[in-house]
């Protein structure tokens, strides 16, 4: 019997992180509201900000962290009302 990880990053892609994060804020402008970095505030593309992440450890840190808010706050809406 395989063990699986608890860990909510195991296994996801920072591109399938990125994206579904632009969908949940509904694009760069509100993502950037959320982590003020200039691959999400200035001229943003999934592409440039994946190149900027990639490099920058401090930045993907907090784009996964956001990613984790995020999960933990769907889960939360899914959850029937008592």
């Amino acid at each position: 019997m395989q063990q699986q990880s608890k860990d909510p990053l195991h296994g996801k892609r920072l591109d399938a992180i990125l994206e579904e994060l632009v969908e949940y804020y509904e694009g760069f402008e509100k993502l950037g509201e959320q982590i003020n970095i200039k691959c999400f505030t200035d001229n943003p593309s999934i592409s440039s900000s994946l190149k900027f992440l990639r490099k920058t450890p401090w930045a993907r840190t907090k784009v996964e962290s956001l990613y984790v808010y995020v999960l933990r706050q769907k889960k939360k809406k899914e959850r029937p009302q008592n």
